[in-house]
């Protein structure tokens, strides 16, 4: 269970409850951090978005970023602002539910 993600030098290090490191992931492979919560993290890498687990291990690559724009996670969803709609996506990038501003 992720309980905080920090930057390191050039790594990001994924930490439990304890603060002790469960996963390290380079910047250069992983991109910017968007957003996580305690089952996964979103980054922003090139002109998409990917989610990963605790170790890192990337588990689905989502949306250009030039067309959506990244809002936050909750439980085990991502919310996405497209033109003026927020849609939810599962963590595979699979469309949940969508609701209009």
């Amino acid at each position: 269970m992720i309980n905080d993600i920090i930057l390191k030098g050039n790594a990001y290090h994924s930490m439990d409850e304890r603060q002790r490191e469960i996963g390290k992931g380079f910047i250069v492979n992983l991109g910017e951090l968007q957003g996580f919560n305690a089952d996964f993290s979103v980054f922003k890498k090139g002109n998409a978005y990917y989610t990963y687990d605790e170790k890192f291990k990337e588990i689905a690559k989502g949306f250009e970023v030039n067309l959506v724009t990244f809002r936050n996670t909750a439980g085990k969803t991502v919310n996405i602002e497209k033109g003026n709609a927020i849609y939810t996506y599962d963590i595979k990038f699979k469309e949940v539910s969508k609701r209009f501003k």
